[in-house]
């Protein structure tokens, strides 16, 4: 009989760990992934329903101070959404020193964010031209009684 088969104390082979696989990129933050729904240009009538849809997640975002929302308020200058449903929104606040300067416009993108057919979302904050009171809808002047 040979040592090989008697010997039960053969040396063992050590096989090293696969190096670990790194997972998958998440996508962009500020782009959502494509679906095959959205990878194919919007024609107008789209961007304009989904502009409907930017209009309606804005007029959720109120003012802490002011019991109106901030798109009957005025503050929402522009709304643009482009073939590739993404969304520029221009707005500005009542006054430079209002204290939510720092957090309302990321609300505002949240907002439009959690709407899924967009695929990202930029709020600029612009201070020209100037908020002013004209800018309200009659139905943010009924509500603050400024008539």
């Amino acid at each position: 009989m040979s040592d090989e088969t008697t010997n039960p104390r053969q040396p063992l082979t050590v096989l090293s760990p696969a190096p670990p696989v790194p997972p998958p990129a998440p996508p962009k933050p500020e782009e959502k992934p494509a679906t095959e729904q959205s990878a194919a240009p919007l024609n107008d009538l789209q961007r304009k329903l989904l502009e409907g849809q930017v209009i309606k997640a804005i007029r959720q975002v109120y003012d802490p101070e002011i019991p109106v929302n901030i798109y009957e308020l005025g503050l929402i200058y522009d709304i643009k959404v482009d073939e590739s449903a993404r969304v520029h929104v221009l707005m500005t606040l009542t006054a430079p020193g209002c204290p939510v300067a720092g957090s309302l416009p990321g609300d505002v993108e949240r907002r439009i964010e959690a709407i899924p057919e967009v695929r990202s979302t930029t709020v600029e904050l612009v201070w020209e031209p100037p908020w002013s009171k004209d800018r309200m809808s009659e139905a943010a002047r009924l509500a603050l009684d400024m008539f």
